[in-house]
């Protein structure tokens, strides 16, 4: 089993030891889109859903989740977050919301499962706020769209440039 990180030599799943890693600053992105119908994206964009601020809750929900990853995920690290935040990107012409989730830490293991877990919690905290109006929401292209630190580096998806502004 050489060569699998997270694998023992007796084929069995670890936790990798980062002792031995430098302590770098590191910050992941990531992104999702949630598809709703016209009616429940304007709905949504003038916060008449009748369950209330879905962005807000949604905002909680994914910053809760990311700091709980290590708990959900069974081989991640517990991390200690110094930034974690949820932003929204509306895109009326295709009714879609982006959901965008940053996380960083000065550590000796990367961010990218926070932000991960963060901007998808965030979209399933949409899809519950929604609901009520529209059930065929789709939650699509959960994906990590930029990284850095840590011995690999620098990591910039191919759409890293249409979300960047993404919530700012």
């Amino acid at each position: 089993m050489s060569g699998f990180s997270h694998i023992d030599e007796q084929g069995r799943a670890r936790m990798v030891d980062v002792a031995g890693k430098n302590v770098t600053q590191r910050r992941a992105v990531a992104g999702m889109q949630v598809r709703l119908s016209a009616e429940t994206f304007r709905l949504l964009k003038e916060q008449a859903l009748p369950k209330g601020d879905a962005m807000a809750t949604a905002r909680i929900a994914g910053i809760q989740a990311g700091k709980l990853t290590a708990q959900l995920i069974p081989l991640c690290h517990p991390l200690p977050l110094s930034f974690l935040d949820v932003s929204f990107g509306l895109d009326e012409a295709r009714s879609t919301v982006l959901v965008k989730a940053e996380a960083r830490t000065a550590d000796r293991t990367g961010v990218e499962m926070e932000a991960m877990t963060a901007a998808s919690v965030a979209g399933l905290a949409l899809y519950d706020m929604c609901k009520a109006v529209q059930k065929d929401i789709v939650l699509s292209e959960l994906k990590l769209l930029y990284k850095s630190g840590g011995k690999s580096g620098e990591f910039k998806s191919p759409e890293w440039a249409e979300w960047e502004s993404v919530g700012e």
